[in-house]
């Protein structure tokens, strides 16, 4: 059995993957708020060490779990894939429904059909029942939301303001607060899609309260950088190319060899 030409495949597979994260980073490099992803690259037999115990074999004995299989052993493994936070680029749009956060644990809370969810886009608009909303019409909830569930709403001729607590005013009408909340734990989080995070509990998140947070006017760019992106491709797609080199030799060189040899042997 050829245990290196199953470990060369198993690589470049592993190549494909990072390549996929990589080319939705670029993709994303307009995208208000958007934070890139990255992954972690480990080895199998490392992996296996790790979790060996935990393996759910028919026997249900961790004895039977000590096989392991040789091929493959030190095959590259995605281990985890996470998401950078670190900030982006703050620009000034002058839009007064255009709001910035100033921490990159900061997080506005929108309601969606699928629940409460986190954002850092704070690229808003008013629906046509005065709630702010986010662009894809999802309700930005104030501070008493869980009291009163009410959402923020202006008189079709006010002006929002926005200070750098969160408080929104219409003139000098008080409107209330920003419902802003920090993620005790931002690796616990699940993006969803349009800059949406999924939390797993309330208790993880903390609220946010008078403090230099928020930003009117501005928006927060992506954190992605397109030249450390590209180099990124361009290695990833190196990688893939020079397994693809391996595998073929494999297939039309060294199997050929053996082929020969085998088929030339006297009994």
């Amino acid at each position: 059995m050829q245990s290196s030409y199953y470990s060369v495949t198993g690589a470049m597979v592993t190549q494909f993957n990072k390549l996929d994260v990589i080319s939705n980073n670029l993709a994303n490099l307009n995208t208000t708020a958007f934070k890139r992803d990255d992954v972690v690259v480990g080895d199998f037999k490392r992996i296996f060490q790790e979790y060996k115990d935990e393996m759910p074999l028919k026997n249900n004995t961790k004895e039977a779990s000590k096989f392991m299989n040789a091929v493959g052993t030190r095959v590259p493994q995605i281990v985890e894939e996470y998401t950078k936070y670190d900030q982006g680029t703050i620009k000034n749009t002058g839009n007064p429904l255009d709001l910035a956060l100033k921490r990159d644990d900061a997080f506005f809370m929108v309601e969606t059909p699928n629940g409460i969810r986190l954002t850092q886009n704070g690229s808003f608009s008013f629906n046509s029942a005065g709630v702010l909303s986010t662009k894809e019409g999802y309700p930005v909830l104030p501070a008493t939301y869980f009291q009163n569930h009410q959402y923020i709403t202006i008189p079709e001729d006010g002006a929002l303001r926005v200070d750098q607590n969160g408080g929104l005013y219409n003139g000098e009408d008080d409107l209330g607060r920003l419902y802003l909340v920090q993620s005790d734990d931002v690796k616990s989080l699940l993006k969803e899609g349009a800059n949406l995070y999924k939390f797993k509990s309330t208790d993880e998140l903390t609220e946010l309260g008078e403090g230099n947070l928020v930003i009117q006017g501005f928006l927060e760019t992506s954190n992605v950088n397109p030249v450390n992106e590209m180099v990124g491709l361009i290695e990833t797609n190196r990688f893939v190319e020079m397994y693809q080199k391996v595998m073929k030799s494999h297939m039309n060189d060294i199997n050929s060899e053996a082929i020969s040899k085998l088929a030339s042997t006297k009994a």
